[in-house]
C-alpha cells in the first residue's frame, strides 16, 4: 500500500493506492476531504492499451496499468461555483483527469483525458514519433447528487491510438454532509443483458456466490461461449466450463463459474491475446495466450484475483505455463476434463474446452487439435517400446529353452 497526505490549509488530501498483484490492472482509491469531512468518493480499476508507431512503418502495442507511485496536483473538490477535478500523474509518462460540474440537482462527469509522452524509451521503446500526445474521452455521463454512482462492468473506450478500460467504480463527487452516500446509481451495463458488443460482453450480475470448503462432490460446470472482437472483426473463441480449486491453509475450496452471471472481457495482437472473466465474487480472471516460432499458441499465463467465503483476498499469478498448444489457423479442443496447474494452492479443472486465440476466420472454430493427440503422441513410444520388449523376451525364452534341450542331449549321450 502506497499512501500519499497532502495538507493544505483546512483541506487535507488523501490519495490511497492499491497494488493487486496483477500487471494487467491496478486498483485507485481517492478520498479528498474538507473541513466538512469527504467531498470527493472515487475508487475505480483502469488501464490503457496505446498503439504507436515504431521504426520499419510498423506498429506496436503496450498496456499500461497505473504503477505503484503517483501524484494527484491540481485535484480538487470543488464547489457550486467551481467543477471538481481528479488529476492523476504517473511520473512523467502519464497524466489522467477527470472533470465533475455541479447543476442544481445532479452533477456530470465528463472530459475523461489521457495524455502519455513517447520520449519515455523504457514505456514506448522505439517510438518514432516522440512527443506528449492527448486523447479526450467525448462521453458525459449525469449521475444525481447524493447518490453514488457504481459501475463492475468493464467500461472500454476506443478512441484511437488509445483503447481505455475502467471497471470497479465507486465515485461520488460534490458529497453533501461530508458522508459518502448509501443511495446508488448503477450503470446500465450492469443492469441489463447484451449479446454481443464490438469490445465486451455484459450479463446480468450475479448474486452473491458464496466460496465455501466442501468435501462433497461438485457437478460439473455449465459451458459458457466467449467472444472477443477486434473492431467488428472476431479475434479470440473461446468455450469452456470452468471449476475453480483453491486450498487455503490445507482447506478446499471449489468453484463452478456460472456463464449466465459472469461479464467478460479481452484483447488480441499479434503475438499475445486476452480473455477476462470477473462477476460478482470475481475481480478478474485472466487467460492469456502467446505465439512460440511464429507456427504454435499456447496458454502461457494465468492472473486470478478473487474473494473467499471469510473476505480475504485471493490473488496468484503465473506467466509460465505451456498448456492448450496447438498450430496457428487451428483450434485446441479437450471434450473430457483437463487440469491446469496455476500454483500449489490453485487450479483450474476444464470441462468440454474449445480455443483459438488467433487467426479467427468468419467468426468461426478453425479445424481443432485434440487434446487425444497428445496422449496418441505419448502413447505411441510406449507402445513400441512395449512390443520391442516382449520380442526381446521371446527370444531369450527360446534361446533358454534351446540351451536346456542341448545340455539334456548331451546327458543322454
Amino acid at each position: 500500500m502506497h499512501l500519499l497526505s497532502l495538507l493544505s490549509g483546512r483541506k487535507k488530501l488523501v490519495l490511497i493506492f492499491l497494488i493487486l498483484g496483477a500487471i494487467q490492472s491496478n486498483a485507485l482509491k481517492l478520498n479528498l476531504t474538507d473541513s466538512n469531512g469527504t467531498c470527493l468518493y472515487a475508487e475505480w480499476e483502469m488501464n490503457f492499451t496505446i498503439t504507436y508507431e515504431v521504426t520499419n512503418q510498423t506498429n506496436r502495442t503496450i498496456t499500461i496499468a497505473v504503477p505503484d507511485k503517483v501524484t494527484h496536483n491540481g485535484s480538487s473538490c470543488g464547489n457550486d461555483q467551481n467543477g471538481a477535478k481528479i488529476m492523476i500523474q504517473f511520473g512523467s509518462t502519464l497524466l489522467w483527469g477527470l472533470n465533475f460540474t455541479k447543476e442544481s440537482s445532479h452533477y456530470s462527469i465528463h472530459n475523461i483525458t489521457l495524455s502519455y509522452n513517447t520520449s519515455d524509451s523504457t514505456t514506448f521503446p522505439g517510438a518514432v514519433d516522440k512527443g506528449v500526445h492527448t486523447v479526450t474521452l467525448p462521453e458525459k455521463f449525469e449521475v444525481p447528487l447524493d447518490v453514488i454512482f457504481k459501475c463492475n462492468s468493464v467500461l472500454p473506450f476506443n478512441q484511437n491510438p488509445v483503447v481505455q478500460r475502467y471497471w470497479g467504480i465507486h465515485l461520488q463527487a460534490f458529497v453533501q454532509n461530508g458522508t459518502v452516500s448509501k443511495n446508488e446509481q448503477v450503470c446500465k451495463e450492469d443492469q441489463t443483458v447484451t449479446t454481443m458488443a464490438p469490445v465486451i460482453h455484459t450479463t446480468v450480475p450475479s448474486t452473491t456466490t458464496t466460496l465455501t470448503p466442501t468435501s462433497v462432490p461438485i457437478p460439473p460446470p455449465t459451458v459458457g461461449n466467449y467472444t472477443i472482437t477486434n473492431g467488428n472483426t472476431t479475434c479470440l473463441l473461446a468455450t469452456m466450463g470452468l471449476q475453480l480449486n483453491i486450498t487455503e491453509e490445507k482447506v478446499p475450496f471449489i468453484f463452478n463459474i456460472n456463464p449466465a452471471t459472469t461479464n467478460f472481457t479481452g484483447s488480441c495482437h499479434p503475438q499475445s491475446a486476452q480473455l477476462r472473466l470477473n462477476n460478482s465474487q470475481i475481480k478478474y480472471l485472466d487467460f492469456i495466450f502467446a505465439v512460440k516460432n511464429e507456427k504454435r499458441f499456447y496458454l502461457k499465463e494465468v492472473n486470478v484475483n478473487m474473494y473467499l467465503a471469510n473476505g480475504s483476498a485471493f490473488n496468484i499469478s503465473n506467466n509460465n505455463l505451456s498448456f492448450w498448444d496447438a498450430p496457428l489457423g487451428s483450434s485446441y479442443m479437450c471434450n473430457k476434463e483437463q487440469v491446469i496447474s496455476v500454483s500449489r494452492t490453485f487450479q483450474i479443472n476444464t470441462f468440454n474446452l474449445k480455443v483459438q486465440p488467433f487467426n479467427v476466420t468468419k467468426g468461426e472454430y478453425s479445424t481443432a487439435q485434440d487434446c487425444s493427440a497428445d496422449e496418441d503422441n505419448f502413447l505411441v513410444p510406449i507402445a513400441v517400446g512395449a512390443a520391442l520388449g516382449g520380442v526381446l523376451i521371446l527370444v531369450l525364452l527360446a534361446y533358454f529353452i534351446g540351451l536346456k534341450r542341448h545340455h539334456t542331449g548331451y546327458e543322454q549321450f
